[in-house]
């Protein structure tokens, strides 16, 4: 479904992205792995098409992604960024009804589709009345999936989507994520910095470190087979430390 191969990319002297390639399985959740600066990011705007690489090409469903034009992308491709991005101005239904709004979309299908998409996030009707600033970032995320979903594409791509949460929430949001992506059987491509999350999420991963692709695998191949030391350091960097292990 996505494949991504000897993908480059500098700003000025920052190299972001160094010959990056991987294969996302249709219908599978792969996740990118890897601290601050890594290059997760920049890569899923150059497989959004929002960023053009310097080196490489990317495809999706076959077809190459350029950013200019994008139109083969729109309705093809969810994205969900830290906070849902939403626009302050427009209630939570106003922005999770925008994609379907640019499309055309009649509004008894758009009424539709949004009861559909509120019941899948476990959402009521009150909060799709409020505004962006009324909500909590549980609640702000869930609206981010929503409008990611609602032309029902085949492919999602979300980046540090939990990252500003506290950990209860955080981890709430996780295990409904692993609900959603495992009834929607969606191509899902997944930036986080952390390990659980990756654990949890990702049938694939792919550990970044300045551009670099590290290692690629199911979490289990990089934790009992790591190409290098720095792996098995970044894996076990959140790891709790023996005195709290000991309480559980």
């Amino acid at each position: 479904m996505i494949a991504v191969h000897h993908v480059s990319k500098r700003y000025g002297a920052t190299v972001a992205l160094d010959d990056v390639s991987l294969e996302v399985a249709s219908g599978t959740t792969h996740v990118l792995l890897g601290s601050s600066g890594a290059g997760k990011s920049t890569l899923v705007r150059v497989i959004l098409g929002l960023v053009a690489p310097d080196a490489g090409e990317v495809l999706v469903a076959g077809v190459a992604v350029t950013p200019a034009p994008r139109r083969h992308l729109v309705g093809g491709v969810g994205y969900v960024v830290q906070e849902g991005g939403l626009y302050p101005h427009l209630t939570a239904g106003g922005n999770v009804r925008l994609p379907a709004e640019a499309a055309g979309w009649p509004g008894e299908r758009v009424v539709r589709r949004m009861n559909e998409l509120a019941a899948l996030v476990e959402l009521h009707d009150g909060v799709l009345r409020r505004y962006p600033a009324e909500l909590s970032g549980g609640q702000r995320q869930r609206i981010g999936v929503m409008r990611a979903l609602m032309l029902d594409p085949p492919v999602l791509l979300l980046d540090e989507p939990l990252g500003a949460l506290d950990p209860i929430v955080r981890a709430g949001l996780q295990a409904e994520l692993r609900r959603i992506f495992a009834a929607l059987g969606k191509t899902v491509v997944l930036v986080t910095h952390d390990v659980r999350e990756a654990v949890l999420l990702g049938a694939a991963i792919t550990l970044l470190r300045n551009g670099k692709v590290v290692q690629q695998g199911t979490f289990a191949e990089l934790a009992q087979r790591p190409v290098e030391p720095f792996v098995t350091e970044f894996l076990l960097a959140q790891a709790p430390p023996a005195e709290l292990r000991a309480y559980f």
